[in-house]
Order: C-alpha cells, then sequence, then structure tokens
C-alpha cells in the first residue's frame, strides 16, 4: 500500500516511530535533568537545615548552661546573704554575752588583785600568774572576733583563775604548817625551859 492509500509503509512507520522515541527520550533526559537539580537542591537545602538544626541544638545547650550557672550564682548569692545576715544577728546576739564577760573579767581582775595583795610572800607565784593572765589577755583580744571560741576562751581564763587561786591556797597551807610547826617547838622549848627552871629551883632548896 502507499500513503495515498492511507497507509504507512513499514519503513516509513519505523523512522515515525524512532523520531516519537527520539523525542520521548529528549523529554525524559529534561525531565531527569530537572529532577536531578531539584533533588540537588533540595539536599543542599536539607544540609543548610541539619546545619541549622544542630546549631540551634548547640545554643539551646549553650543557654540552658548558662541558666545552670546563673541559677548556681543566685543560689551562692543567696547563701552568701543569708551567711551574712546569721553572722550579723550571732554578733548581736554575742554582744551582750562579751559586754557581761568584760565586766565579770573586771570584777575577777579586781578579786585577783585584793587576793595578791594580801599573799606577799607569794612573789614568785604572783608574776607566773600574771604572765598567765598577760597571754590570756593578749589571745582573747586577738580572737575576740571568734565567737565560736568564745565558750573555750572564758573557760580557759577561770581555769587560770582557778590555777592562780589553788597556788596561793596552797602557799598559804604550807605557810599556815610551817607557823603551826613552829609553834609547836617554840612551845616544846618553853616546856623544856620551865623543867629546867624547876629543876634548878628544886637543887637550890635542897641545899
Amino acid at each position: 500500500m502507499s500513503e495515498e492509500d492511507g497507509t504507512l509503509s513499514p519503513d516509513l512507520r519505523i523512522r515515525q516511530l524512532e523520531e516519537e522515541l527520539t523525542k520521548a527520550e529528549g523529554r525524559i533526559e529534561k525531565l531527569y535533568a530537572a529532577y536531578e537539580d531539584v533533588k540537588r537542591k533540595l539536599d543542599e537545602k536539607s544540609a543548610i537545615i541539619d546545619v541549622l538544626e544542630q546549631e540551634a541544638i548547640e545554643k539551646e545547650i549553650e543557654r540552658e548552661a548558662i541558666d545552670t550557672l546563673l541559677s548556681d550564682k543566685d543560689s551562692k548569692i543567696h547563701d552568701l546573704e543569708l551567711e551574712g545576715v546569721k553572722a550579723t544577728q550571732k554578733v548581736k546576739h554575742l554582744q551582750p554575752e562579751l559586754e557581761k564577760m568584760e565586766e565579770m573579767y573586771t570584777r575577777e581582775s579586781a578579786r585577783l588583785g585584793r587576793v595578791f595583795e594580801v599573799a606577799e610572800d607569794l612573789d614568785e607565784a604572783l608574776a607566773v600568774a600574771k604572765a598567765q593572765l598577760s597571754s590570756r589577755d593578749d589571745w582573747y583580744t586577738q580572737h575576740m572576733n571568734v565567737f565560736e571560741d568564745l565558750n573555750k576562751a572564758i573557760q580557759t581564763r577561770y581555769d587560770m583563775i582557778d590555777a592562780a587561786i589553788e597556788a596561793i591556797r596552797d602557799q598559804e597551807l604550807k605557810r599556815a604548817t610551817f607557823k603551826e610547826r613552829m609553834d609547836e617547838v617554840l612551845d616544846a622549848a618553853a616546856d623544856a625551859q620551865e623543867e629546867s627552871d624547876e629543876d634548878t629551883d628544886d637543887d637550890s632548896d635542897s641545899e
């Protein structure tokens, strides 16, 4: 058959199909190229999104770390303020006690002064006691702001006072004992003298 009869020859039909196939392949290549371009752009945007998400995560972690540091700082400031208030209250509470201790110290010093005046023969013991009291006073002055050790300082002071008084009592006891011994010796000597005088009188009477 011919083209005029409305039919195509096999060769013409093959060429026609080949042309259509070529056109289809061209369209497919263009579509594939467009697909590759879109895919590349999507991959780039996805990479950018991943980077932005990672940066957002890092910034959130950094923000949380800063919040934690600020919270810790606020907590430390609060603790320091609380300690300051406690210290102030402790000073107010201990101030009257300190004044009482100073008054007691004044009275005790006066009492010790009277005791030292009575014990004139204990110069060496008194010198030692005064040195101990001076040491205690220096220590007390240097550490008077350490209110936690106030009770210990007061106890040390009383111990020193008691030691000084005990030393004075020991010396007074020794002096009283010595006086008793001397009185006994003097009494014995007087008795012996009286007996000697009586024997002399007896001898005179017998003559």
